[in-house]
C-alpha cells in the first residue's frame, strides 16, 4: 500500500499543484496499485506515510502555515530515515531547507530535510523552464514545468545533495547559478509548477518506484501509455521561451 501524505492542501496548494496528487493517483490506478491519500491539516497528526507531498503557496499562506508545518519536522524526519519519499515544490521546496530568509532579515525555520537555504529576492522569477535532469535520476526525458518564485534557494556543500537538473530555459532555483530544485536520498524539491507530475510522467513513476521500495517492493513498474504526455511535452518544448 503507497500511503500518501498531502500536506496542508488547504493552504499550500497554488499554480494547480493539487494536480500532482491527481497524478500519483491516476498512475496508480492504472496499474492497479493499492494507495491511499491522506489529507493532513495544521494540527493533525502525521501519518504513517510511505510519500508526502507539500505544495506551493503564496507568501501570506506560507506565513500562516510555518508554524503548523514545524511541529511536524520531527515525526517527517524520522519516516524519512525510514525511507519515505517527500517531494516539496516551491513553497513546499523553501520549507525543506534549513532557513527563509525574509526581506527584514528575518529567519523563518524550516523543517531541514534538504541542505538548502532561501532568501527573499528584490523581484519574482517568473516563466516556463526546461530542465536538463541530473543523471543520477535516470528519468531520461527533460524536465518541463513553470516557475513563480521570488526565493532564491542556494545548494550547500553537503555530498549527498543534487540539484534536480541544469536549466535550459527559465531560471531554476536562483537566476545565478543555473540549477534547478535539489534531492538528497529520497527528498525531492523543485520550483516547477504547472503541476510538475502530470507534465513529468517519468518523474512522477520515479517518487512511486522509491515509495514502493520502503515496502520492500523492487520490481519494475508496468508501462502505461505516455502518448498525449509525451507530445504535450514536446509541444511545450517547442514553444519559444
Amino acid at each position: 500500500m503507497i500511503e500518501i501524505a498531502w500536506i496542508f492542501p488547504r493552504h499550500l496548494n497554488t499554480y494547480g499543484d493539487a494536480g500532482n496528487i491527481a497524478a500519483l493517483r491516476y498512475r496508480c490506478d492504472a496499474r492497479g496499485l493499492a494507495h491511499r491519500v491522506h489529507r493532513v491539516e495544521p494540527g493533525d497528526p502525521f501519518p504513517a506515510a510511505t510519500l508526502v507531498f507539500i505544495g506551493g503557496g503564496q507568501d501570506r499562506c506560507q506565513t500562516a502555515a510555518a508554524g503548523a508545518l514545524l511541529a511536524l519536522r520531527e515525526p517527517l524526519r524520522a519516516a524519512i530515515e525510514a525511507g519515505c519519499v517527500v517531494l516539496g515544490v516551491c513553497a513546499g521546496y523553501q520549507f525543506l531547507g534549513h532557513h527563509y530568509e525574509l526581506p527584514d532579515g528575518t529567519r523563518v525555520p524550516g523543517l531541514g530535510c534538504l541542505d538548502v537555504t532561501t532568501t527573499a529576492g528584490p523581484d519574482r522569477l517568473v516563466g516556463k523552464v526546461t530542465v536538463a535532469p541530473h543523471p543520477d535520476l535516470h528519468v531520461g526525458a527533460p524536465l518541463v514545468g513553470f516557475e513563480n518564485h521570488s526565493g532564491r534557494t542556494v545548494l550547500g556543500a553537503g555530498p549527498d545533495l543534487r540539484p534536480l537538473g541544469r536549466v535550459v530555459r527559465g531560471h531554476g532555483n536562483n537566476g545565478r547559478d543555473g540549477l534547478e530544485g535539489a534531492f538528497q536520498g529520497t527528498v525531492f524539491g523543485s520550483y516547477l509548477h504547472g503541476p510538475l507530475l502530470p507534465n513529468n510522467p517519468q518523474f512522477c513513476d520515479l517518487l512511486l518506484r522509491l515509495a514502493r521500495r520502503r515496502d520492500g517492493r523492487d520490481d519494475p513498474l508496468p508501462p502505461l501509455d505516455d502518448a498525449v504526455e509525451t507530445r504535450a511535452a514536446a509541444a511545450y518544448l517547442e514553444q519559444a521561451p
